[in-house]
């Protein structure tokens, strides 16, 4: 990325129509596969949704947070272990000062998710201020020494203000977005084309907007993790996913493919067969069913790693292991097996479930605790499950790589 120094915004008066087509047209001849993929991302994720208890979905969906800020930071170049991420959220920061900003820049991404999958910005993913909202969360937590950007060419250093559109020009690759001053035009004209459409036609747009958001480049950097963490809100309103999987493991085990489809929707309408707008949209349409295709991917992949019966036995193999070896009291994998099938269980059941009297229940109960496999809510509420990082090679294996 490359930076010309302006104090005001300038504005060289691009209109608006450069970012056409900004949805593959219905009259389209590949807009019903987009449909298609869209009605079965629907079908599959709400199915996968439905047959999981509320409770294991909460669990899952914390351990899938971190996954997701493992997998965009690793788009970005930065990897950081969801096992450091998950010491991170313990308070337990690694000694060196590199790798500690990392865990400190995950810990923003994944407070910024947390805060969209409880709601934050329901019906405002593709606004304006929604997307400002999304920058200044992530950027007002990072390190200070991560919240500067750099000219490659001259070395000349300048600070990303969050939340804030940028006010200076920039270069990404061979693209050179619109100047800073036509923003506030652009970002209201993506607004009036995305936000409030029907569930189904938010899925099919979702890659387009990804891309005309990014094509735009609002900010001065962090623009790839706001445009992902946008369509990881859309598809949540639009799909109801729970937060149980996520479309950026998908894009970072494709990445090569992610960015070149991405680059080529930035070229120019080629003929009269290529829609009617001033970029392609066969190279649109090509991005959108890619983007499609990595959300249905990755609905199947989390759906065939959770089925019930085959992750109550890595759960309960472990759970024999660590009993075996004197890490976990016997019958905890009862408490375990429970869990798992009903989503939670009250404390007054335990007795009766393990046979034991009550300080013996409150004994594995504190054990399995201390082993960060269940939780509650407070000392009275019932248990639940979690699905910790150090663990999802036996659990969830192929989440995301182990580690060493």
């Amino acid at each position: 990325m490359s930076l010309s120094a302006d104090h005001l915004p300038i504005d060289r008066g691009e209109n608006i129509a450069l970012l056409e087509p900004l949805r593959v047209s219905a009259g389209s001849r590949h807009h019903a596969g987009l449909v298609e993929r869209a009605f079965a991302l629907s079908r599959r994720s709400a199915e996968f949704r439905a047959r999981l208890p509320d409770d294991v979905v909460r669990a899952l969906a914390d351990l899938v947070r971190a996954m997701n800020c493992y997998y965009s930071n690793l788009i970005e170049g930065h990897d950081t272990h969801p096992v450091d991420i998950e010491r991170a959220l313990h308070s337990d920061y690694s000694q060196d000062p590199k790798k500690r900003d990392l865990q400190r820049e995950a810990l923003a991404h994944i407070g910024v998710q947390e805060w969209i999958d409880g709601g934050g910005l329901r019906g405002r993913a593709s606004a304006a201020e929604g997307l400002r909202e999304i920058h200044r969360r992530f950027y007002e937590t990072l390190p200070e020494d991560m919240r500067w950007v750099e000219d490659p060419a001259s070395g000349e250093r300048w600070p990303v203000e969050p939340g804030a559109w940028r006010r200076r020009d920039v270069r990404v690759g061979v693209h050179v977005p619109i100047s800073p001053g036509a923003l506030p035009r652009f970002m209201a004209r993506l607004e009036d084309v995305y936000a409030g459409l029907a569930p189904a036609e938010t899925v099919i747009a979702a890659a387009a907007a990804h891309h005309r958001m990014l094509w735009v480049h609002p900010f001065l950097d962090g623009n790839g993790r706001v445009a992902r963490l946008m369509s990881h809100a859309a598809l949540l309103d639009a799909l109801d996913t729970g937060g149980v999987w996520s479309i950026a493991r998908g894009l970072a085990r494709r990445v090569s493919d992610y960015k070149r489809l991405l680059a080529d929707c930035d070229q120019p309408r080629r003929n009269d067969l290529d829609g009617r707008g001033a970029l392609s949209e066969e190279s649109l349409t090509t991005f959108s069913t890619f983007f499609l295709d990595t959300c249905l991917d990755q609905v199947d992949f989390m759906q065939e790693l959770v089925r019930p019966e085959r992750l109550r036995d890595r759960i309960l193999f472990w759970a024999a292991e660590e009993i075996r070896v004197g890490l976990l009291p016997p019958k905890s994998e009862r408490v375990l097996e429970a869990i798992l099938y009903r989503g939670t269980l009250p404390r007054g059941e335990l007795p009766a479930l393990l046979d034991v009297g009550e300080r013996q229940a409150r004994r594995l109960v504190a054990s399995l605790t201390e082993r960060g496999v269940i939780t509650a809510d407070s000392s009275r509420a019932p248990l639940r499950l979690v699905f910790p990082a150090r663990l999802a090679a036996r659990w969830l294996p192929g989440l995301f790589p182990d580690k060493s």
